[in-house]
Parts: C-alpha cells; structure tokens; sequence
C-alpha cells in the first residue's frame, strides 16, 4: 500500500478542508483529490460522504482517520528508534569485566560511555580473560574485558591501558621489612602462590616472564581467585604478583606490597570483541576506548 496515502488522507481528515490540506501537503487540491479516490479504490470502501456541500468522514472514513494516524505515529516512532540504533544512542550491550582488574582502567571506560550514551542499557558482569573469551564466541557477551596477548584470531582485541605489577609478600617475611624496590635476585627461589594458567594464558606469561626472567620458581599452591590468593600470602604459603589495582584493592592485614626494579613489569588490560560486522553500540564502545588509549 502506498504510505503516502494514508498521510494525505490522515491530514484531510484533521482539516476538513480540501484546499487547507493541499496547502499542507504542498500538493496540488486536485491531484489531493486524485490520491483521496485511489486510497479509496485501493481500500475497496467510500471514506467520504460527498453528498452534501461539504464532504463528511464515513463511518470507515472515521476508522481509517484513527488507523491513519496510528500507523504515521508509529512509522515515526520506529524511524526514530532505527536512526538512533544507527547512531548508537540506544540499544543493550553486554560487557563483561575481568576480575584482575576492577579499577579505574575498565569502570572509567563504562562509565564515560554511559554518559556519552546514556540511551543505550547496560548488562555488566565479571569473568577471567579465558571465560570472557568463551562468552564472547557463544555470543553472550558483546565486550569483554581480558588481559592480552589473545592468539584466537576470531576475536579483534585493543588494547585500553597497563599497570604496573607488585608483589605481595606475607608481613612477617624478611623482604617486607626492606625499603625501596626489590631485586628479582631476591625472589628468584620464593615459594610462590599463583592461579591457573588456563584462566588466563596471556597474562600468567607475561606476569611470569618479566617478574621471573629465569622462570617461575616453585608453586607451591593454586588459587583460583586473587582473593583467594592475596589470603594465600597473609597466612605465609609464598609470594606472589599482582596487578597493582587488583593487590591495593584486595590489601589485607598481613600482606606486604613491594615494586620490583627497573625494568619495572607491567601487563596490558584489553577489550576484545567478535571478528566481522560490528554493532554501533559496540563499535561506539570500541572507537571511545580507541579513544582513551590515544590520549593516554
């Protein structure tokens, strides 16, 4: 059916007046008329009672002037809500933190993208960079935070900020009583507390790699979660390197943070998301980290 129909005649209706409502439309009165008898004709129905001196609305003339402008009020409602997905100003995204990094990198990257789209609803939860990766492969997450490198080619990861890494060492261990930076030297034999390489397998070995040249020492036990492990420390299993924003946030009674020296290591924090066409709402998200990271 021809929209423009319904337009024409739902503007009649409201005139009353052939001449008024050509004048609105910017039409011609006959080539309105024209239109009003083929929406009729289309419609199979008399819409206007032409009778008298002046037209009347049939009763299917009444029903079609509230569909009429039922169905425009609509259109104009769904062009607003696809323009604004276009735009990226509405919709849901689904991101996913990861749990080694909880601070100021990830949370001021959301929050400055829920002011910029404050249309757009967010669905927020916390993994490890392997289960993020995992979600996002399924499709139940659109943006994860991980930490790189990430091999699978079927995800585009940037990178959005890096922090420093400490080392948490129990109280009442010698090094902690030493001012200043430690030397690798002197944590090269440390018992050590770490989590599973599995949860994420770029992290631990860029963690491992900087803190110990020489390889990790003895691991003396596994935790799953840097809460578990900061607890690992402060009972006085081993020592053990966490990201600065997640050791200072889990500090506990107990545990000790010392910088390592020059060249002082640091691991990535980055946002990955699925290969192919992209979302505007995650395309927005990925051009405001790009965003961030350029002025950092």
């Amino acid at each position: 059916m021809d929209l423009r129909r319904w337009h024409y005649f739902a503007v009649l209706a409201e005139e009353m007046h052939f001449t008024r409502a050509a004048a609105r439309l910017f039409v011609s009165q006959p080539s309105l008329s024209q239109q009003i008898r083929a929406f009729e004709a289309e419609l199979g129905v008399a819409l206007l009672d032409r009778s008298g001196p002046r037209f009347a609305l049939t009763e299917a003339g009444r029903v079609a002037a509230a569909e009429a402008r039922d169905l425009l009020d609509r259109l104009d409602r769904a062009r607003g809500v696809i323009t604004a997905a276009g735009r990226a100003d509405t919709g849901r995204l689904r991101i996913a933190y990861t749990r080694s990094a909880p601070g100021p990198l990830a949370g001021d990257l959301v929050a400055a993208y829920r002011a910029r789209h404050p249309g757009v609803e967010l669905a927020l939860e916390t993994g490890w960079t392997s289960l993020n990766l995992a979600r996002l492969a399924t499709g139940e997450i659109d943006l994860g935070f991980v930490r790189p490198p990430v091999s699978d080619p079927g995800f585009e990861v940037a990178v959005v900020g890096s922090e420093e890494v400490l080392i948490a060492l129990p109280s009442e261990h010698p090094l902690a009583r030493r001012r200043g930076r430690l030397r690798r030297a002197w944590i090269a034999s440390e018992p050590v507390v770490f989590w599973p390489r599995d949860n994420g397998p770029g992290q631990y070995d860029a963690i491992s790699g900087q803190v110990w040249p020489g390889g990790v020492p003895t691991i003396v036990r596994e935790e799953p979660e840097d809460e578990q492990l900061m607890r690992a420390v402060a009972e006085g299993a081993g020592i053990a390197a966490v990201p600065e924003h997640r050791a200072r946030g889990l500090r506990r009674r107990g545990v000790v943070l010392r910088r390592l020296e020059d060249p002082v290591p640091r691991i990535d924090l980055g946002l990955a998301w699925r290969g192919g066409p992209v979302p505007p709402v995650v395309r927005a998200f990925v051009d405001l980290a790009a965003e961030g990271a350029g002025g950092r």
